[in-house]
């Protein structure tokens, strides 16, 4: 399979691996058209586009952020937040790549660096940065008040707001609603900001994953399915859809999903198993073992793609 290198060092120690064999490696405008491949949905090409325009310059700070959220949107947690932490490296006022990056976090279940990076949001943005007090420092020792005293400065900031809805700070403070387990909060936070932008279909996710982390399995998957006809390329949502559809024991439908997923995963660079996300493998697995069908485990644990969505009657589109 296509291996990997790791060409690069963030400040935590931790490297991005670039795909090497890499068929964009020299290609002219390799940002431009790895933008346009991530708008059209199209993630693996648009990852190997931006990897080769940071090849060819490594202190592009923006190639670095579309990176990073690109990867994000392919269920590639870790390397979305090697990708931003570069990207605010280079230009730490990135506001764009902070909040992104305190997804990311926030989805790897690091609540102390979620909260950092909003905290860090509020200090750069300009219409805000003025309310973060010299003398309020997080208490470093507690996580939970760490992430009481960022709610309480976002909180404070929306109450500035209340004539119009900034829908990034809506995002952070769905975010926090979600770190601090207060679903219902973070669903009116999120709704918030879809009322400014019903386009967003990155919104739309999020919305549906604080829907399902409430028990809310039917709403979630109408989120997901608005995110999914806004971008059908959107790896991320069709995964959190076939988890849903797992929730409410719809089993056929969450293999269908994880299927379209992965088969979307390898589409543009002959990718094996190891470069698909492995979330959607182990997810696969579950749905599988719930419709007791042994016959195909082996598949399954030897990534046979073709086999499986033979099985399931899904054609390669």
């Amino acid at each position: 399979h296509v291996s990997s290198n790791k060409v690069t060092v963030n400040s935590t120690g931790e490297g991005y691996y670039f795909n090497t064999n890499n068929p964009y490696r020299d290609w002219p405008n390799a940002f431009t058209e790895g933008q346009d491949k991530a708008r059209e949905g199209d993630l693996n090409a648009a990852v190997l586009l931006l990897e080769a325009a940071i090849l060819q310059d490594p202190q592009d700070s923006e190639a670095w952020q579309i990176l990073g959220m690109t990867q994000a949107e392919n269920e590639n947690e870790q390397a979305a937040i090697v990708s931003l932490q570069r990207c605010l490296e280079l230009r730490p006022n990135n506001l764009p790549a902070l909040m992104a990056l305190a997804v990311s976090f926030t989805n790897s279940g690091m609540q102390r660096e979620a909260c950092d990076a909003l905290r860090r949001w509020i200090s750069h943005n300009p219409r805000y940065r003025h309310l973060v007090q010299e003398g309020r420092s997080p208490l470093r020792g507690s996580p939970l008040c760490e992430l009481q005293d960022v709610l309480l400065l976002f909180q404070e900031v929306a109450l500035l707001n209340l004539d119009c809805v900034d829908p990034d700070l809506q995002t952070g403070l769905g975010v926090l609603f979600n770190l601090s387990s207060d679903f219902n909060k973070a669903v009116e936070a999120f709704s918030a900001a879809l009322s400014v932008r019903p386009q967003d279909y990155l919104l739309w996710n999020r919305l549906g994953a604080t829907l399902a982390n409430g028990n809310r399995s039917k709403e979630a998957v109408e989120a997901y399915t608005r995110a999914l006809e806004l971008q059908p390329g959107f790896i991320r949502s069709r995964y959190n859809l076939g988890i849903s559809c797992i929730n409410m024991g719809a089993h056929r439908e969450a293999v269908s999903n994880f299927l379209t997923a992965l088969n979307q995963q390898r589409r543009t660079q002959r990718c094996s198993h190891q470069q698909m996300s492995a979330n959607i493998w182990s997810a696969l697995r579950i749905a599988i073992s719930l419709m007791d069908r042994p016959e195909l485990f082996q598949a399954v644990n030897i990534g046979d793609l073709d086999l499986l969505m033979r099985a399931f009657d899904m054609a390669d589109v």
